[in-house]
């Protein structure tokens, strides 16, 4: 019976440290984070044709810096409220 309940330990920490590898907040804001360079980038050095289509705003730049925002915000938010660790629950015999 041991080794069965140390098998079963064993997957419950394995499943609750890929919970805590992919939770959402993570990945959203990794993805925000990766897009939102990318596009900050693209807009740093707009075409005039580029600013014309847009009248004038540097939509690529604005955009670019409201999804590293975004993605800052749930980078920070994992990182103070990280995911919490599943309770043991006492054994009922």
């Amino acid at each position: 019976m041991s080794e069965l309940h140390n098998e079963v330990s064993e997957l419950e920490r394995k499943s609750a440290t890929a919970a805590r590898l992919f939770d959402i907040r993570r990945i959203i804001g990794g993805l925000f984070v990766v897009y939102g360079i990318i596009v900050t980038i693209a807009g740093i050095s707009p075409s005039d044709a580029d600013l014309n289509k847009a009248e004038d705003i540097n939509i690529n730049l604005w955009t670019g810096l409201a999804m590293l925002a975004l993605g800052l915000f749930f980078l920070g938010w994992l990182w103070l409220r990280p995911t919490p660790p599943p309770t043991e629950e006492p054994e009922g015999e």
